[in-house]
C-alpha cells in the first residue's frame, strides 16, 4: 500500500471543485459532481485468473468490478469490459466463456455492458470499468467513521489463500466451491440494506485485505479500531490452508506493511493473523455504523455478516487485535 501511495503522488492534489472523491482518501471509486443532485461514480478493476473455470473467472471479475460502486452507495448504470487475452487462443472458446460469465453477473445486477477494450496479451486478464450515479449528499465514503461505531463485515475471509492453494491443486472441491460462491455474490444486497441506516463509513475488502482496508478507513476518519479476531467470519477450510503454508505474496506484503500500526494480543493464532491480512478478491463490505443500526444490516444479510470490532479514539489507523 505504501509503495502504491508513493507512485500515485503526482496525481495529487486535485484542484477541480467538482471532484467529490479522489485519490486522497483511498476510496473505492472516483466521484464527480454533475449537478446539485447528481454525481457520477466511476471505478475500474481487472486481474489474472484465480480459478481454472473461465466462466467462473468472468463471473468473479464482474462481481468484483461492480463492488466498488456498491461500496460508494451508487446505483450502477453500465459497464465496459476490459480484456487481455492471447490472440492465438481466440478460437478455443475460453474467452467467450469469460465474457459470458461477466455478462451473466451484469445481467443479474441489471447493468448493461455497452462495449469495452481488448488487447493481445500472453497472460489473460479480465475486469470492467463500472459507472454509476449517486446523490452528492448520499455518498458512502470511507472517511466518516466515529469512535463508538461498530464494524460489520458482510462476507467471510479466505479467498486469497484458497486461490493460492488451488493453483497447487491442494484445495478440496467443497472449499473451492464455497470460495467461488462468495466471490460471485454481489454486494448489492448489503449496500441496499444500508438504505435508511446511519452508515458513517464503508469500503469493500479486496487486495489490501481486511486490516489494510480497515487501516485506510481509520486513517481517513482520524480514528483507531479494536478487532475481535474470533468474531471475524472465515470461509471453512481457509485456516487449515494457511497452516499448510498456502499464503499469497500479496497477503505477506499486506502484513509487512501493517506491522507498525498493529497491536496483536498473545492469544491470536498466527494463522488467523495471516487471514486478517489476506488479499481478497470480490470481498464483502466493511461498514462503520452505530450499534443500534448494526442489527438492521445483519438482519438483511442471509449469512456471512458479523460485528467484528469497534471504532475507538486513538492514533489514526491504529488497530488492536484481541
Amino acid at each position: 500500500m505504501s509503495e502504491l501511495a508513493h507512485v500515485l503522488r503526482p496525481l495529487l492534489p486535485v484542484s477541480d471543485e467538482r471532484s467529490l472523491v479522489d485519490l486522497s482518501t483511498g476510496d473505492d471509486a472516483a466521484v464527480y459532481r454533475l449537478s446539485d443532485d447528481r454525481a457520477v461514480v466511476v471505478t475500474v478493476d481487472f486481474f489474472t485468473p484465480i480459478v481454472d473455470d473461465p466462466y467462473d473467472f468472468g463471473r468473479i471479475g464482474a462481481t468484483n468490478s461492480l463492488s466498488d460502486l456498491y461500496a460508494m452507495g451508487a446505483e450502477p448504470l453500465f459497464a465496459l469490459n476490459l480484456v487481455a487475452f492471447p490472440r492465438k487462443l481466440l478460437d478455443d472458446g475460453i474467452l467467450e466463456e469469460i465474457i459470458r460469465g461477466g455478462a451473466d453477473v451484469a445481467r443479474a445486477a441489471g447493468v448493461p455492458i455497452l462495449g469495452g477494450h481488448s488487447i493481445d496479451d500472453a497472460e489473460p486478464k479480465y475486469g470492467m470499468v463500472a459507472v454509476g450515479t449517486v446523490h452528492p449528499d448520499r455518498i458512502l465514503s470511507n472517511a466518516g467513521a466515529r469512535a463508538g461505531d461498530v464494524l460489520v463485515l458482510t462476507k467471510p475471509l479466505g479467498t486469497g489463500v484458497i486461490a493460492t492453494a488451488h493453483k497447487a491443486d491442494q484445495v478440496p472441491q467443497p472449499v473451492l466451491e464455497e470460495a467461488v460462491r462468495w466471490m460471485t455474490t454481489l454486494n448489492h444486497g448489503a449496500a441496499s440494506a444500508l438504505d435508511g441506516l446511519d452508515a458513517h463509513a464503508v469500503t469493500d475488502v479486496t487486495g489490501y485485505g481486511l486490516l489494510g482496508h480497515l487501516r485506510n478507513l481509520l486513517r481517513s476518519s482520524n480514528v483507531g479500531a479494536e478487532i475481535d479476531s474470533r468474531a471475524v467470519p472465515l470461509i471453512p477450510g481457509a485456516l487449515a490452508l494457511v497452516e499448510a503454508g498456502f499464503v499469497p505474496g500479496g497477503t505477506k506484503r499486506n502484513r509487512e506493511d501493517l506491522i507498525e500500526d498493529l497491536t496483536v494480543g498473545p492469544d491470536v493464532p498466527e494463522a488467523l493473523q495471516v487471514l486478517l491480512c489476506d488479499a481478497q478478491t470480490s470481498g464483502g463490505l466493511l461498514v462503520a455504523l452505530p450499534l443500534a443500526d448494526a442489527d438492521g444490516l445483519l438482519g438483511a444479510l442471509p449469512e456471512g455478516g458479523a460485528i467484528i470490532g469497534r471504532v475507538v479514539a486513538g492514533a489514526p489507523g491504529s488497530i488492536t487485535i484481541a
